[in-house]
């Protein structure tokens, strides 16, 4: 879509009109460690610098809105990108509107973006995974009108499979319910830890609420420093945005 601020369209059979993908770390006027495509207002960059990065994404994208930026806070609240304030206290919009364009900002967490497969409506959600256990994924879901076996999923880059060390906690929050998600956990190096596969955790949610078209996955932000923010990897990072909207019919 562009050539001058970093990007990764989403590779999903999505219906005309249905724009989306991940912004990577490059393009921007961000210093460091925010180098330099930083779109986080919350991450300690210059306040200035972020609005900058904003308002480029908007042009260079040639966006029909401002992304409903949210506050986000590892939850499942869910709003219409539409009616959104600035800021709302949420971890997933949705639309229907082609003017609303919904956004997550991410750095180690996964990013879902979802369609119809008639685009009709569109979301995005933020899924750590204390977000991704409590259902956000879910609740994204119920809040789309459309049936789930008529919606398409995207999965972002996230923090991979070799690089997530998790606790007991972690593999509990998600095998308590579930027992069939310890296949996305591998013993990790330390009696107790394991290795998480966040990606397929999120494909088991979204395949237990009837999703068959689930699409990306696999870009692991810990091992990729020249293209992806990662809060694990550095600690003072940016945030890239994941973001899905509809252009008018030509």
């Amino acid at each position: 879509m562009t050539d001058n601020i970093g990007f990764i369209p989403a590779d999903w059979p999505a219906p005309a009109g249905v724009r989306a993908g991940t912004t990577l770390r490059t393009g921007g006027v961000s210093s460091a460690p925010f180098t330099s495509f930083n779109l986080g207002d919350r991450a300690g960059d210059q306040p200035d610098a972020v609005a900058t990065n904003r308002a480029r994404l908007v042009r260079e994208l040639a966006l029909p809105g401002e992304p409903a930026w949210l506050h986000q806070v590892h939850g499942t609240s869910v709003i219409d990108a539409a009616q959104s304030q600035s800021a709302t206290a949420a971890d997933a919009s949705v639309a229907t509107d082609e003017g609303a364009v919904c956004v997550v900002l991410t750095a180690d967490c996964l990013p879902v973006l979802f369609c119809a497969a008639d685009g009709s409506c569109w979301g995005a959600a933020h899924a750590g995974w204390r977000g991704l256990a409590a259902g956000v994924l879910e609740a994204t879901v119920a809040a789309l009108p459309a049936s789930p076996a008529r919606l398409l999923a995207w999965l972002g880059p996230a923090i991979g499979p070799a690089r997530f060390e998790v606790g007991q906690e972690v593999h509990d929050a998600f095998c308590t319910a579930h027992p069939e998600d310890a296949a996305a956990f591998a013993p990790g190096a330390v009696t107790g830890k394991y290795l998480a596969d966040i990606h397929a955790l999120a494909r088991a949610r979204l395949r237990r609420l009837g999703i068959g078209s689930v699409h990306g996955g696999g870009l692991c932000t810990v091992s990729d420093a020249e293209r992806f923010y990662s809060y694990r990897r550095d600690g003072d990072t940016g945030r890239m945005a994941s973001l899905v909207w509809r252009v008018a019919a030509q």
